[in-house]
């Protein structure tokens, strides 16, 4: 009896001395788990290492010293948290009395849980640090040590802004709000909206906009674009038990809120035209259920919900019941200019890839890809053309116990079978990267002409032309939304209420905005491409990167030290092409369906004339009998058919048109699309 008193006592000793109130009185602790008993501590973690700014008024304090150099990982994103909670930790290097931050995470876990890797240096003296912003309960953590990754100096560095007046609820939205072709902060909360309308330089126009009635907040994920096509964009709002629309007015200056009845588990949201009609639709993952989508009834004032497989005549748009999907990608990977649709799947079911066959039919071809590998612990992926050979190619990306997955498209244009994806993620650096997250966004971020990744452990995963890609770190900067929020060309990073703004390293860039005609607004769902001395680069419009976050619609490339494009190549979702020869570099192109039309004479060698332009009565069209038209169209700067010719196509009465601008779309039986402006007056 009295042995175990001992024991107890000394115990009990050992326990006491364990405080970790202070910096100064940090524990020390090696790999494996650590009890956290409550964040009660006197010391506030200072200076924020991790996102969302200050609100913390206790913390607790651990100290780490590697003996080895490792890629160091601190998680409460495990089992020995049932339920988990919402966590934040900050990791220092230096001494208590000069803290400098190395690390940190917020809600890269499950349930705002936190997980964050750093580089470890053998000998250095780490302090990770706990605080209560959001919960002073106590929690399990642990510290694992994975191989040792030598990160590569930063091919691009940023400053920080901090914007007290971005302090909504939910700031995870940079997007164009007014068509200025500039990058804009959204920020959600309950019956509020607040736009902050970027400037000149670094400087912001705040507008606050009240919405009545009950919506639900994006606590999984928000989208935007126009889908009522008055010019401003919408939002759709991705929450636990539903969606939200809310809508523009046609100035931009009130938003009314759209709440559908039907209960969803959203997770990944979208805008994107599924049958390609000009109006976008709503896509929402449901994470306990089939998919849901929304289908615009063509006038932007009202959706008709479906579920997948479920509704009679709705799409099969991942229809397991077992559910577990939880981010979307519209990507059109086969490269027939219609939108695929790609699934991150959780703890389950494998991803899934959806052919668009273009008659409304999508087929679940995960298998012929041979991208539904098992086991796959994902919430999201990044999908883009990372090798630059003119397909999309997919990181399937980690959080949880399985490692991440780089998927090679080995497309094959010149026959019609559909070719495996090869897994190429030994080599790649992504076999070695032991940092899990439920964000990944593809962006270049260094404008060098090759996609980078963002995901987790405060870096960029910068890619080296060659399929591999080194990490780069960012101590300060955590994954957001992304746009460039002062207009120089370089993407910057919004983390809560402060911009990471990206310091120009002198690499080139060009950046391409839409106006849709006869495809929606925003040309969400277009292929562009760049060519130069480098070959050729691609990007696609897209309403939703990654699984929370609403990024720019504007499209971006960087192309290094090169000093000329040769050509910049749109091509819409209405099959409409646009070609741009040799446009300046380093500027904002504006490109509006048709303005720049590629020639009529690419289609038979003859090159059909559009004259007089401007007229007051008649249009009359040269060679126009060597095209095999099915129907000529002519379309308002609004994107609204005003007329439709069928017969006697050689001269065209528009004496009854108001003064102004129009399009005239002469669209052939095989489906292709010859569009150019012309002036009434």
């Amino acid at each position: 009896m009295k042995k175990y008193f001992i024991l107890f006592f000394v115990i009990f000793i050992n326990y006491s001395n364990w405080a970790q109130d202070t910096c100064a009185s940090a524990l020390t602790i090696t790999t494996g788990m650590h009890v956290v008993t409550a964040v009660n501590g006197t010391q506030i973690p200072t200076p924020i290492c991790a996102i969302n700014g200050t609100g913390a008024t206790a913390g607790e304090w651990y100290k780490y010293i590697p003996t080895q150099n490792y890629t160091t990982t601190i998680s409460s994103n495990i089992l020995a948290n049932t339920p988990k909670i919402d966590t934040r930790f900050h990791v220092y290097s230096g001494t208590c009395s000069t803290l400098t931050c190395v690390g940190g995470d917020d809600d890269s876990g499950a349930s705002y849980s936190s997980v964050g890797s750093f580089t470890a240096i053998a000998g250095t003296t780490y302090y990770i640090a706990w605080d209560n912003r959001w919960s002073s309960a106590g929690f399990t953590f642990q510290l694992s040590e994975g191989p040792y990754i030598a990160p590569i100096p930063t091919p691009v560095n940023y400053t920080s802004q901090t914007i007290s007046t971005i302090n909504s609820s939910y700031t995870i939205c940079v997007v164009d709000m007014n068509g200025d072709n500039k990058d804009d902060i959204v920020g959600v909360s309950a019956n509020n909206l607040k736009i902050h309308y970027q400037g000149t330089g670094n400087t912001f126009n705040m507008t606050d906009f009240p919405i009545t009635g009950t919506s639900d907040m994006p606590s999984w994920s928000i989208a935007a674009g126009d889908y009522n096509r008055d010019g401003f964009n919408d939002l759709v709002l991705g929450g636990g038990n539903g969606l939200t629309f809310w809508k523009s007015n046609n100035t931009g200056t009130a938003y009314s809120n759209i709440n559908p009845p039907e209960y969803i588990f959203c997770q990944r949201t979208n805008f994107i035209d599924i049958n390609n009609d000009g109006h976008l639709d709503a896509f929402s993952c449901h994470d306990v259920a089939p998919n849901v989508y929304y289908m615009n009834n063509n006038n932007g004032a009202s959706f008709t919900h479906y579920q997948s497989g479920v509704t009679p005549g709705s799409y099969s748009l991942g229809v397991l019941s077992s559910g577990g999907n939880y981010a979307s990608l519209w990507t059109d990977y086969d490269n027939d200019g219609d939108a695929d649709m790609f699934v991150s799947k959780c703890s389950g079911p494998p991803c899934e890839l959806h052919r668009n066959d273009g008659n409304g039919i999508f087929t679940d071809i995960s298998a012929i890809a041979q991208i539904n590998t098992t086991p796959v612990q994902s919430w999201s992926s990044a999908i883009a053309d990372f090798d630059n050979d003119g397909d999309m190619d997919i990181l399937v990306g980690s959080n949880g116990n399985t490692g991440h997955m780089f998927f090679k498209n080995n497309l094959n244009t010149t026959n019609t079978s559909e070719e495996a994806f090869t897994n190429i993620t030994i080599g790649s650096g992504w076999d070695l990267d032991n940092n899990i997250n439920r964000d990944y966004i593809a962006y270049d971020f260094d404008n060098n002409g090759f996609i980078d990744v963002m995901g987790g452990g405060n870096k960029i995963m910068f890619n080296q032309g060659n399929n591999t890609f080194l990490p780069a770190n960012y101590p300060n900067v955590s994954l957001g939304a992304v746009g460039d929020l002062n207009n120089d060309g370089f993407l910057d990073i919004l983390n809560g209420n402060t911009i990471r703004t990206a310091v120009p390293n002198g690499n080139n860039w060009i950046k391409v905005t839409f106006q849709g005609i006869q495809s929606n607004r925003n040309g969400i769902g277009a292929r562009v491409e760049i060519h130069g001395v480098w070959g050729k680069q691609i990007r696609e419009v897209r309403s939703g990167e990654g699984f929370e976050f609403m990024s720019t619609l504007n499209v971006h490339f960087g192309i290094g030290t090169a000093t000329a494009i040769t050509q910049i190549k749109v091509i819409w979702p209405s099959g409409a092409v646009d070609i741009i020869t040799n446009p300046n570099i380093n500027q904002t192109l504006n490109v509006i369906e048709g303005n720049f039309p590629l020639s009529a004479s690419s289609f038979n060698g003859k090159e059909v004339v559009i004259y007089p332009n401007p007229t007051s009565d008649y249009l009359t069209i040269s060679n126009i009998e060597h095209l095999n038209i099915n129907a000529i169209h002519i379309i308002d700067t609004n994107g609204k058919t005003i007329g439709r010719i069928t017969s006697d196509f050689n001269s065209i009465d528009v004496s009854n048109l108001s003064n102004g601008i129009y399009i005239l779309s002469i669209e052939t039986k095989e489906g292709k699309i010859f569009a150019e402006n012309f002036i009434k007056k």
